[in-house]
């Protein structure tokens, strides 16, 4: 364990295991809580354990190099942004956004709150022949309609109370860049009908004028929802969908590639080190495990904000499951999709976590009586407590 210090002095992102007897679990125990990645104990009975304890810590070295890898792409490319992961749905999703951003043509990008929606329309954008012209986003849902049109269309002086001197709006101002128009659905009927003109004959007038100016803009949309439904629903204009639906993104859930969570919070506790000075981490075992369990209803963002106040309020060294301050938000069951179910191995784990806490809280942290109570003999038990972090009394 002095040289595991003296290591991480030296080496902080060095994946570390520790073989060690039976009789010295709680031991290994403390040692992972001081940095150690994680602990087998012999002799290897359970090579499902053994497998899964080796494949964690490949994945947590595969993932600390691929952040270099991320690092040094962002430092070349001149900080275009990028969509982390390497789950499968995200490589389709790469592929899409390398195949459409060169061509100047509307997107829909659909996908829920806080799956990085604006980062998809950014990455296109850096990707495109504008990419050397502003990007402009706004939210639709956080104006009020006169708010919005004003701010899209511009106004000349005078044109309402306040108005004190001409102003350009987006349209003008987003000329030879990119439109983001984010929550698309949340737009009026009016707004839906003005911004389909300008769409259809690429002009528009500032409020209070009546000159045509033209317009010169790529137009990428989102919305929260799926934009189809709004149509059936009557609460979005058929022809507008039809014009902005060119080609369409979809952005998966957290929840829908829960293998791309350790990546992600790895990257997360890198970045936000980096940005406060700190050296908080690495994740251990069990915090990867809370995390991969949760349902993850806020999405990426979730995820960002819940690694964000690990690294501002923690102290450096070692996160546990019991360092990450979930909301009790996070941890309710989420839908896997209309269905209300969660994914099954999401299921088993939370159940497990959650049945675990309640053995050892009626048991006094007796691990004799819990296994007693439990029916688990006291061997599994240990493997159990390791993997949720939890630690009881003799």
């Amino acid at each position: 364990l002095d040289l595991r210090k003296e290591m991480r002095s030296t080496q902080p992102r060095l994946v570390a295991l520790l073989i060690t007897g039976f009789a010295d679990v709680r031991d290994a125990m403390r040692a992972v809580r001081e940095g150690l990645f994680d602990y087998l104990t012999k002799p290897f009975d359970n090579l499902e354990e053994l497998e899964a304890v080796l494949d964690r810590s490949l994945e947590l070295d595969r993932a600390y190099r691929e952040i270099d890898d991320l690092r040094k792409t962002l430092a070349s490319a001149g900080n275009v942004p990028i969509v982390v992961g390497r789950s499968e749905a995200i490589r389709s999703l790469q592929l899409r956004i390398e195949q459409v951003a060169p061509l100047d043509t509307t997107v829909l990008i659909e996908g829920e709150s806080g799956t990085g929606k604006e980062l998809v329309a950014r990455m296109i954008h850096a990707s495109s022949p504008r990419a050397k012209g502003p990007f402009l986003a706004i939210n639709c849902g956080a104006l009020s309609e006169s708010l919005l049109e004003s701010t899209l269309f511009g106004y000349e002086k005078g044109a309402f109370t306040g108005a004190v001197r001409a102003t350009a709006g987006y349209f003008e101002d987003a000329a030879q860049g990119t439109l983001f128009l984010d929550e698309i659905a949340d737009t009026s009927p009016k707004l839906q009908a003005s911004l389909l003109r300008v769409i259809q004959e690429r002009t528009f007038c500032r409020l209070g004028s009546t000159k045509l100016r033209d317009s010169d803009f790529r137009l990428l949309c989102a919305s929260n929802r799926p934009l189809s439904g709004e149509v059936k629903a009557e609460r979005f204009r058929e022809d507008l969908f039809y014009r902005i639906n060119v080609v369409s993104l979809a952005v998966p859930p957290l929840r829908q590639r829960i293998t791309d969570v350790p990546l992600l919070a790895a990257y997360f506790l890198d970045y936000f080190n980096s940005r406060f000075g700190k050296s908080v981490g690495p994740l251990l075992p069990d915090a990867f495990r809370r995390l991969e369990a949760e349902p993850w209803p806020g999405n990426v963002r979730q995820l960002r904000n819940i690694i964000e106040r690990t690294v501002a309020l923690g102290g450096d060294g070692p996160v546990r499951a019991d360092d990450l301050e979930l909301s009790a938000q996070s941890t309710e069951a989420a839908p896997d999709s209309g269905s209300g179910l969660l994914a099954y191995h999401q299921a088993r784990q939370v159940f497990e976590r959650d049945y675990l806490k309640l053995l050892f809280s009626v048991s006094g942290g007796n691990i004799s009586e819990a296994a007693r109570m439990s029916g688990i003999s006291r061997q599994n038990l240990y493997v159990r407590m390791k993997r949720w972090g939890i630690v009881a009394n003799t």
